[in-house]
């Protein structure tokens, strides 16, 4: 006796279209979460990692990896922007950057000097001076923070004083702000203990963490699964019509 009533040939497609469909994108989302969880090992290994001359990986750095740099040149100690949008928002306060010339280069590096905590009112934190002569920094070269949707268009140009302050640091809005080239990457100094700056720099994941790649993963296959259950729901033999069956054979 079949369980089963004989599918049309349109719902076995459509079910397993779906299943298919579904279950790819959960492999998808594990797959993305284990690339990020690489990228993870990799940002907390570049921290001890021997320092390389900034020069050797200025213009073409390797793919997913952060070397760990140094660079001697002169800070544009006039020329500073504020990011009203750091991942310390609790503290309220702005991570500060600042370009910086290297030395026999035309071209300008962006520097993350860190986060300067705020004193409790609407106004930015008081930035202390910026040295004037040669420095040597060192520090992780690594992609900018992410830029998203700034209503109102570009906030840099319609300020007329500095410090600048914006909500996103976007190379190609600072470049044409300052009127030069920049690098495709900027560098995040290290840690010092002397220094205002609160440098605790971490590989920004937040808006989509490995964890929740492999929670829609779940869903993803949650919702294969529910796929198969419905076909075979919708397509069981009912008790109530195999005895009405019976009768009319009789």
């Amino acid at each position: 006796m079949r369980l089963m009533r004989r599918p049309a040939w349109w719902s076995v497609l459509l079910t397993l279209i779906g299943v298919l469909v579904f279950a790819r994108l959960g492999v998808w989302q594990l797959h993305r979460a284990d690339y990020k969880e690489a990228l993870l090992r990799r940002y907390a290994a570049a921290a001890s990692a021997p320092i390389q001359a900034f020069d050797a990986v200025a213009d073409r750095p390797p793919a997913d990896a952060y070397p760990r740099v140094h660079v001697d040149g002169h800070y544009r100690v006039d020329r500073v922007y504020l990011l009203d949008n750091p991942k310390h928002d609790s503290m309220g306060g702005v991570e500060v950057y600042v370009p910086f010339q290297p030395l026999d280069e035309q071209r300008l590096l962006m520097v993350d000097l860190g986060f300067l905590p705020g004193n409790g009112t609407d106004k930015a934190p008081q930035l202390p001076p910026l040295p004037t002569d040669v420095q040597t920094l060192q520090g992780l070269y690594q992609p900018p923070p992410g830029a998203g949707l700034e209503l109102g268009g570009n906030a840099l140009v319609q300020q007329k004083q500095w410090p600048k302050t914006s909500i996103y640091l976007d190379l190609h809005q600072v470049a044409a702000d300052l009127h030069a080239t920049l690098y495709p990457r900027v560098l995040t100094l290290d840690a010092d203990p002397s220094a205002i700056y609160v440098r605790v720099h971490t590989l920004d994941l937040s808006s989509m963490p490995p964890a929740r790649h492999r929670a829609y993963a779940y869903q993803w296959f949650t919702f294969a699964l529910a796929a198969i259950v419905i076909f075979v729901v919708l397509h069981r033999k009912r008790r109530n019509q195999g005895a009405e069956k019976k009768r009319t054979q009789a």
